[in-house]
């Protein structure tokens, strides 16, 4: 695969004091569907974030560039959750933007999954959106899909934006240009929501991604893309937090949060 076709996309894509008042400390079970029986898929990873805290993770990448030592840490398991908190004082080390991530599936003290070329994998977990992280006019991820390093272009996005001034949730796939759905925020704001992510990590058309997501009882979007591609080189690496830039027209940006919980990865075997 020639590297002049995985050019860097651009800021445009982006690579990707909290809120006084807390969720509700329930959250729901996962039950969406999945792409094979339930039997194929085998679970991989479950850590919480009371006994596992940051070391769930490959890598932590909080206020990397040390812009807000006053707001540390800003990534870091409270009870059950993962909270990811972002002041708008914080900066990344390019500084036209914010960044709070983890990155990758550790499972133990040295190892951690690998998502390569050829295997399907599947990430449940559930995600709580105060009102306070709300969609922008540029990029504010919650979820990206990359190859590791410096540089790489985001093969998977989960995005809040606005569009035609409404506040939406959508998935893209940025390699292959690619819409996968796109659902409205307002009624997922202060509750817990289901997500359940699949790919297939394919290149050129050999890929396939579904992105379900649920509230409650309630599927809200439910979209499978195939034929699509969905790696670049090396493996697919997840990332979760608040990945944003400074660009917003929309005056949106603010303090704010995410939390995340009942994290679960399975491979289809």
């Amino acid at each position: 695969m020639s590297t002049s076709r995985r050019a860097v996309l651009g800021a445009a894509l982006g690579g990707a004091a909290g809120a006084a008042v807390g969720p509700p400390a329930a959250t729901p079970a996962h039950a969406a569907p999945a792409l094979a029986p339930a039997a194929s898929w085998q679970q991989k990873w479950a850590p919480t974030a009371s006994g596992d805290g940051l070391g769930a993770f490959e890598t932590v990448e909080d206020d990397r560039a040390d812009s807000h030592p006053a707001g540390h840490p800003h990534i870091y398991p409270t009870a059950n959750n993962w909270r990811f908190t972002m002041h708008t004082v914080d900066r990344d080390t390019s500084t036209d933007r914010q960044r709070q991530e983890v990155t990758g599936l550790r499972t133990g003290s040295s190892g951690y999954l690998k998502w390569t070329e050829g295997q399907t994998w599947r990430i449940t977990y559930s995600m709580y959106i105060p009102s306070s992280l709300k969609a922008t006019t540029t990029f504010t991820h919650i979820m990206q899909m990359k190859q590791p390093g410096n540089g790489t272009s985001p093969i998977v996005v989960q995005s809040l934006r606005r569009v035609n001034g409404a506040q939406t949730i959508e998935l893209n796939l940025p390699i292959a240009g690619v819409l996968v759905g796109r659902t409205g925020l307002d009624a997922l704001h202060d509750r817990w929501t289901d997500v359940d992510f699949q790919i297939k990590v394919g290149n050129g058309t050999a890929g396939s991604v579904r992105w379900i997501l649920k509230s409650g009882s309630t599927t809200v979007i439910d979209r499978t893309k195939t034929g699509v591609d969905t790696f670049l080189a090396d493996r697919v690496r997840p990332k979760w937090g608040i990945y944003r830039s400074l660009g917003d027209t929309s005056g949106s940006l603010q303090d704010t949060y995410l939390l995340l919980t009942d994290l679960r990865g399975y491979q289809l075997v």
